[in-house]
């Protein structure tokens, strides 16, 4: 029992030799003892002390074995996501690391990429590396073959295809590959692996007989001449594909600028000039696709180099047209071992000569005389390097993109044509509209040319409802204009020298509504449809001319002195006199102007019809001055002191009805004008033909309904016709009218005008 008490009083006391265990005694008191001071106090494990003792334990990467030593931890057997899917996992001592599969490297720390073998020249001599995904493959270069052991030998081209260069051309073999070397007139435009074709430069020569040709054109041929010949002159001055297809463009774009293709001959050698320079240009260029564009020209080539032929479609685009087409059909029967399409745009053909708004007919018909045509797109120029394109085996396709945008309708109809040599102008043999909307149009084309697109314009037929309205509307005033002309001839309340005016107007008018009624349309007879026109040219300038005296009238009347009048002489000297010089003079200087294909007026071409309305603008220009110094003069007189008012108020009723009948008669011809333009719309038909139908109508209404004077003869007349039926007499006496209201008005013998 004593034994036991001493042995727990010695583990917390101090024992006899010092202090506890785990402690030592320092300077007279108990301190810890670091027990890991001691070497070898764990093995290989790591100690860790503590107050009194210690405690041993493994590294990272490390755990306890049963044994006592640390043992290494795999990782890589433990957690097989540790890496990333692409790396594997190799496990080392107390770690572990992700490196990338073979044939792989470090791209960053969650991808490896593949490493390229093949930028380390792996496989030797004459021999080709592959790369693969984590490897690489070696193959003997292009013009070897391989032999056994790995070895590669040369291919001799020229023993195993004797026609590899042509008959016209004699092949030298090289290590791994060969070149051919064309005979005199042969080239394969320095494509020294292509078989050796014809080549003409005489086609760059100037025609004898072609002294028209411009300068700047015949500069043109003459460096592609030379170009032509330093094919195969070795000495020779060479120039680049591309530096040719630059001078092609500023020369094309000199040219049109300049305005020298005027006529069908230059045109026809400019666009042969544009086609066989692209013939030499196209299979020279190097990149597979050439694009170049200045001021004037826009050219695309596509260029394909291959021993064996090419296959698929392939499409040129210059902006304005799409061009598609087969490389079947760029090849054509044979291939040489290269092949090129080119499509090139003019922006400023001069569209508005009519040498490019016309289309060659080889019969002439009434009807295509009547329509107009129209250059609606840009001109494009098609080239392949197939030399037979008169016909081929499956058409080409181009789209246009319209310069006007305009739908098909009934008036308006597309042609799809190229430029034919032979007929000088626009030909649509062998090209069909495939389809066309307000913006584009696509052609099918079973050759190549320069192609464009014509809008054809075609008179609008009259409708039904067109035919009624003139014929009715045209009666109508007919009608109305006789009942004017009777009541200004026997209406003795309103003679004077204004009714006179009026009466010679209404006569004017009748005359000129007849003959547009019935000879408006007589196109089939030249000579009459020539009297039609002119008959209305001077019955219409007539009828302006006595508007042009009702405003003198009116100037005389309120300006210089209310009593005064004009002479009849003069009135007819300026009424029917003024119009007849003028259509004399048209008739003898243009005969052929009166008459056209759509309607008996006045020619468009040339400046026939400034005949008509140039008198007519002088005329209501005119007339527009006097009524407003007519206005000014009414304002001063009726402010002033003493006014004659019944005088100012007549004078202000014939102002009245003066500007109104200009207005009607002036305002139809701005629609008239229009309507007998080449693009004349149905819309201005129908309004012109409303406003001349009201013609007749207003002057009746105006002149006479409207007349106080007027509607007392018209009741006098009924009253006495009334009566005559009543009593069966007939005689003037009968009619006489007895109310007060009836009298007949005085007339003004000063001034001939009846008084209000």
């Amino acid at each position: 029992m004593e034994l036991k008490w001493a042995f727990i009083l010695g583990l917390f006391l101090p024992s006899c030799s010092g202090c506890a265990l785990g402690y030592k005694f320092v300077k007279r008191k108990c301190v810890d003892e670091d027990e890991c001071e001691t070497p070898g106090m764990c093995g290989d494990a790591q100690c860790v002390n503590t107050d009194g003792s210690y405690y041993c334990t493994c590294a990272a990467g490390f755990k306890m074995s049963q044994t006592g030593p640390c043992k290494d931890i795999n990782e890589c057997l433990e957690d097989e996501l540790i890496c990333p899917a692409q790396m594997r996992c190799e496990n080392t001592f107390g770690s572990y690391v992700c490196v990338c599969p073979t044939g792989h490297q470090w791209k960053n720390e969650a991808e490896c990429e593949d490493e390229d073998e093949c930028l380390s020249s792996p496989c030797g001599l004459h021999r080709s590396c592959f790369n693969t995904p984590g490897s690489f493959v070696c193959k003997c270069s292009p013009g070897f073959r391989e032999l056994e052991g790995g070895m590669c030998a040369d291919i001799n081209e020229c023993s195993e295809s004797p026609d590899v260069c042509g008959t016209n051309g004699d092949c030298i073999n090289n290590p791994g590959g060969f070149s051919c070397r064309c005979h005199q007139g042969f080239t394969n435009y320095g494509n020294n692996q292509s078989k050796c074709i014809e080549m003409s430069c005489d086609q760059f020569k100037p025609e004898p007989d072609a002294g028209n040709t411009p300068e700047k054109l015949k500069h043109l041929m003459s460096l592609l001449m030379n170009s032509c010949k330093s094919l195969n002159d070795p000495h020779g001055e060479h120039f680049t594909a591309e530096k040719l297809l630059e001078n092609l463009c500023n020369s094309t774009d000199d040219l049109l600028s300049e305005g020298n293709v005027a006529d069908g001959e230059t045109l026809s050698v400019f666009l042969d000039a544009v086609e066989n320079s692209m013939r030499l240009i196209g299979p020279q260029l190097k990149d597979p696709v050439t694009k170049m564009e200045t001021q004037n020209t826009y050219a695309e080539v596509a260029v394909t180099r291959n021993q064996t032929p090419p296959s698929g479609s392939v499409t040129l685009s210059t902006g304005s047209a799409h061009f598609n087409t087969s490389w079947e059909t760029v090849v054509g029967k044979s291939y040489p071992g290269f092949a090129f399409v080119a499509l090139v745009s003019y922006k400023d053909m001069n569209s508005s000569s009519d040498l490019f708004n016309s289309m060659a007919r080889e019969k002439s018909d009434v009807k295509e005389k009547q329509i107009t045509y129209k250059l609606n797109s840009k001109v494009v120029t098609a080239v392949v390097s197939n030399p037979d394109t008169k016909h081929l085996s499956k058409p080409v396709t181009l789209i246009f993109t319209h310069e006007e945008k305009r739908a098909e309708s009934e008036g308006v109809a597309y042609s799809c044509v190229y430029w034919s040599e032979s007929e000088r102008g626009w030909s649509g043999r062998g090209c069909e509209l495939a389809w066309s909307n307000s913006t584009h149009t696509a052609c099918s084309c079973s050759h190549l040319s320069s192609f464009a697109v014509l809008m054809a314009l075609y008179p609008v037929e009259d409708t039904f409802e067109l035919v009624v309205i003139t014929r009715v509307g045209l009666v109508l005033s007919l009608i109305c204009l006789i009942l004017c002309i009777l009541t200004f001839r026997f209406c003795r309340s309103i003679q004077g020298t204004r009714n006179s005016i009026h009466l010679h107007l209404s006569v004017c008018l009748f005359i000129a509504d007849l003959v547009f009624l019935c000879g408006i349309s007589s196109t089939h007879n030249q000579v009459a449809c020539a009297i039609v026109a002119g008959l209305l040219h001077f019955f219409f300038l007539s009828a302006f001319c006595w508007m042009l005296l009702e405003g003198v009238q009116l100037y005389r009347m309120v300006v210089l002195v209310f009593h005064t009048t004009l002479k009849h002489l003069y009135m007819y000297a300026v009424g029917y006199g003024v119009p007849l010089v003028i259509v004399s003079i048209s008739a003898i200087a243009v005969p052929k102007g009166y008459g056209t294909d759509r309607h008996c007026w006045l020619s468009l071409e040339g400046y026939l019809i400034l005949s008509f309305f140039i008198p007519v603008c002088i005329i209501v220009i005119l007339n527009i001055t006097v009524f407003i110094i007519t206005v000014w003069k009414l304002a001063l007189k009726f402010s002033s002191l003493n006014p004659d008012l019944s005088k100012l108020h007549k004078i202000r009723s014939f102002l009245a009805t003066a500007v109104a009948q200009l207005c009607v008669l002036g305002g139809s011809w701005v629609f008239g004008f229009f309507l007998f333009q080449k693009n004349g719309t149905e819309v201005m038909l129908y309004l012109f033909i409303i406003l001349n139908s009201l013609q007749g109508a207003l002057i009746f209404i105006m002149h006479c309904l409207l007349s106080k004077q007027v509607r007392v003869e018209y009741r006098s007349l009924f009253m006495r016709m009334c009566s005559n039926k009543k009593k069966g007499d007939y005689s003037v006496s009968s009619t006489e009218p007895s109310h007060s209201s009836q009298k007949p008005l005085q007339i003004d013998q000063s001034t001939g005008e009846s008084t209000i």
